[in-house]
């Protein structure tokens, strides 16, 4: 394999990687934007059920849920902007995993074309001194 086609494999292998760690952040962090909705929920719920036993809870209710509306939407809304970031590396991720692939098809190819002339090579000296000794 030659130096030129390493060096773009070893590049687009640090591009995957790259990716990769950047999608993984991508997740964890839908993740834990999805888990902050999931306890908002689970903290309205408390709050309803305290507001039920307790008179002046019951008062206040009205003001935290609209808090919790605000705070709830503001979570949701990071949500969708980390899966359209989610999706975009996703797709930067199989773009670059594509571009490995096709340097390490040039690359083998390049090899193999390598084999093969040194193949034709190693026939044609092998012909000349059978030519040579019949001739001789």
């Amino acid at each position: 394999m030659t130096a030129w086609a390493q060096s773009l494999i070893r590049i687009s292998n640090y591009e995957v990687e790259t990716l990769q760690k950047r999608l993984a952040e991508t997740t964890a962090r839908r993740a834990s934007a999805e888990m902050r909705i999931a306890v908002l929920e689970a903290e309205a719920e408390i709050e309803q059920d305290r507001a039920r036993d307790d008179a002046d809870a019951a008062m206040m209710l009205q003001a935290y849920l609209s808090g919790w509306k605000l705070r709830k939407g503001a979570a949701e809304a990071d949500v969708v902007v980390i899966d359209a970031e989610e999706e975009g590396a996703r797709d930067a991720l199989t773009g670059a995993f594509e571009e490995l692939k096709k340097f390490e098809h040039v690359a083998e190819m390049t090899r193999l074309n390598a084999m093969i002339a040194a193949g034709k090579r190693e026939t044609a000296a092998f012909d000349e001194l059978g030519l040579r000794r019949r001739a001789g």
